[in-house]
């Protein structure tokens, strides 16, 4: 008998207990939950048509939410991340109890997100809520499962300048090669969104350079009056601009719609910027 034997004989004679060498192989992960749209809607969605507005960050969605806000049967509440609102069935229980309702672990987020929304909703008083996230352009398939009545406006802005803006905001940690391929990501995942709903699209340019005529199409879109009071955005109570939520900065804090920068010339464009800039028609190749 060797001498780990021994040692694991007289510990078991004197505790009970035993050494056993832990294996190196874990068990697999359990497979992901199926997405699924719901069951029975009448019961597990509290929502009607959600509005969402998908975008690349510093595209001017916190400018189409507070428009958004202003207007008397539309909630636009700050980012939501609502994506990130997760369960976990943590014992055979409780997940025996979920299936017996025939709920997986998707299911009851679907549930708890409509319901989170839905309470945003009641609290505002209006019909209709507004989530402008950004990162939600990474889950529109998810979304329009969950919702499957769920309505995308997506707001587009020229790719350079998006690019640029997100480099500006800490130009140390974000170099502008790394701001291209954090924002385009973004894009891509917007664009696989427009091909795939027949949302409204905008752009960020014609927000600001023509924001009544813009508004116009978003209210037409989503069969609401327009309103003229969307414009003075700073009459209304928004909640706060908070870094991490929506855009934090001296901009948005005006009240009202400021210009935007000038657009860039084609040669100041990133080579790895062009066919999505081709594809929303701000470069001709």
């Amino acid at each position: 008998m060797g001498w780990k034997s021994k040692v694991n004989v007289a510990l078991e004679e004197a505790t009970g207990y035993r050494f056993k060498k832990m294996t190196s192989q874990e068990p697999p992960p359990p497979p992901a939950p199926e997405i699924r749209p719901p069951a029975d809607p009448g019961a597990d969605r509290l929502l009607t048509a959600p509005i969402f507005v998908l975008s690349p960050p510093r595209s001017g969605s916190t400018l189409l939410r507070v428009l958004l806000n202003s207007h008397s049967q539309l909630h636009a509440p700050h980012e939501m991340h609502i994506r990130r609102l997760t369960v976990n069935l943590t014992t055979d229980p409780v997940q025996q109890a979920m299936e017996a309702l025939g709920h997986n672990q998707s299911d009851i987020e679907h549930i708890l997100w409509d319901r989170m929304l839905h309470r945003e909703l009641v609290r505002s008083g209006k019909p209709f809520i507004v989530d402008k996230t950004p990162s939600n352009s990474f889950a529109w398939k998810r979304i329009a499962t969950c919702w499957p009545d769920a309505r995308f406006v997506f707001l587009l802005r020229h790719p350079a300048s998006v690019a640029r803006s997100w480099h500006e905001g800490d130009p140390d940690e974000r170099p502008m090669e790394e701001a291209v391929r954090h924002t385009l990501r973004f894009m891509r995942a917007v664009e696989d969104a427009r091909k795939a709903f027949d949302g409204l699209t905008l752009t960020y340019e014609n927000l600001t350079g023509s924001p009544e005529e813009t508004l116009r199409r978003v209210c037409d879109f989503l069969d609401v009056p327009w309103e003229p009071s969307m414009l003075s955005y700073g009459d209304h109570e928004h909640g706060g601009f908070v870094k991490g939520i929506g855009d934090w900065k001296d901009k948005i804090r005006t009240g009202s719609v400021q210009s935007g920068r000038p657009l860039p010339r084609p040669d100041e464009v990133p080579h790895d910027l062009l066919p999505i800039s081709e594809a929303w028609g701000y470069v001709n190749r």
